[in-house]
């Protein structure tokens, strides 16, 4: 993930402490964005394959949840990463029906066995270097609008 977030033009920062963010990824000089600005990540990372929302989140609201599955796998071409924010993965879990099961009002919901409608569903967060690229640009510009 980091050497995606590399290869898509970004610098990236590990925080010293653990409070919620993993990495950073920032820009400091780019011709898309005129000033610095920083985005949040949080890395879930799994054997084979995890999604979950936790309402803890929320209060991050350019926080990006990196889904990384597969990550023992010797085959590369099995290890995938989705990235959403809190508000993307609501959406999700709001499609699914997990807004209405007694975990997620209890503030999470975890799922270790995706079913093929959850996988149709965040495949557009599948990330690599351009993907990555093109959602954090997207929220700093949103940053940016605030």
């Amino acid at each position: 993930m980091v050497n995606e977030l590399l290869a898509a033009g970004f610098e990236v920062a590990q925080p010293i402490r653990d409070r919620g963010v993993d990495l950073i990824a920032y820009l400091d000089i780019d011709d898309e964005i005129p000033q610095f600005t920083a985005i949040p990540i949080q890395i879930k990372a799994s054997r084979n394959s995890s999604f979950m929302i936790d309402q803890k989140y929320e209060k991050f609201p350019n926080l990006v949840i990196a889904f990384v599955w597969n990550v023992i796998s010797e085959n590369k071409q099995k290890q995938v990463t989705y990235a959403l924010t809190h508000k993307e993965s609501l959406a999700i879990a709001e499609a699914m029906g997990y807004v209405k099961t007694p975990s997620l009002n209890k503030g999470r919901y975890t799922t270790t066995q995706p079913s093929q409608k959850l996988l149709e569903l965040i495949e557009p967060y599948r990330m690599d270097s351009m993907a990555w690229r093109r959602k954090i640009i997207q929220l700093s510009r949103a940053i940016l609008l605030e």
